[in-house]
């Protein structure tokens, strides 16, 4: 928890504790539902969390924004947003019912009003999004070939709507038919070596109705 307040100092008290409270319920939940692997769940607030948290330090979600997290696994990086920014709505989906159901048990026990969760793939998700984020689920082009028709047509940030993607490495092959994507090194903005290949690849996308 010590590394969340040590990179956004302005947390409300509701805030707190709704962070200090997600150790305890992945904790529970991965006992009953393994969604987290267990070399990973005692480093939740770096691996999980902190990287989810990632893409607010690219952007600043203005209230009122629709967010998608496709692939959300087990609520990143929906769930830790969407405690940062609670006036944004998000929609969380995934293909497999267990994780969809602990992001659901985790976002009732922390009462986040402004989260939705359902298993659903992405090519069947009605209506559009200023943004569309994941952590990694799949390559860029079968990822914008899911989610491409989801995008609203008017921008009120100042990246453009599109695709906010968490991944690392070398990321040129899989960019190469992408020339608009913003590559943002993690590692600016966070010190624990686990960033030190990590990105948020801004993808702006056009509106297609």
């Amino acid at each position: 928890m010590d590394e969340i307040l040590k990179y956004f100092p302005n947390l409300t008290d509701l805030q707190i504790e709704q962070f200090q409270k997600l150790d305890f319920l992945y904790h529970d939940w991965n006992e009953k539902i393994n969604v987290i692997s267990r070399k990973d769940i005692d480093s939740l607030y770096t691996k999980h969390i902190l990287h989810s948290l990632g893409i607010a330090k690219i952007m600043k979600f203005e209230p009122g924004t629709t967010v998608l997290d496709v692939g959300t696994g087990g609520g990143f990086p929906g769930i830790p947003l969407a405690i940062l920014f609670p006036e944004t709505r998000f929609y969380l989906i995934d293909v497999i019912a267990k994780k969809i159901k602990v992001v659901q048990g985790v976002a009732d026990a922390l009462e986040l009003k402004n989260v939705k969760a359902e298993q659903k793939r992405a090519e069947l998700v009605k209506g559009d999004f200023d943004f569309i984020v994941s952590r990694a689920v799949t390559n860029m082009p079968d990822f914008v070939s899911w989610i491409h028709d989801k995008i609203k047509k008017q921008h009120k940030h100042k990246l453009k709507n599109g695709i906010l993607y968490l991944k690392g490495g070398d990321l040129t092959e899989e960019l190469k038919d992408f020339p608009n994507a913003n590559l943002y090194d993690l590692a600016d903005v966070f010190e624990d070596e686990f960033f030190e290949t990590k990105k948020v690849v801004h993808l702006p996308l056009k509106f297609k109705p």
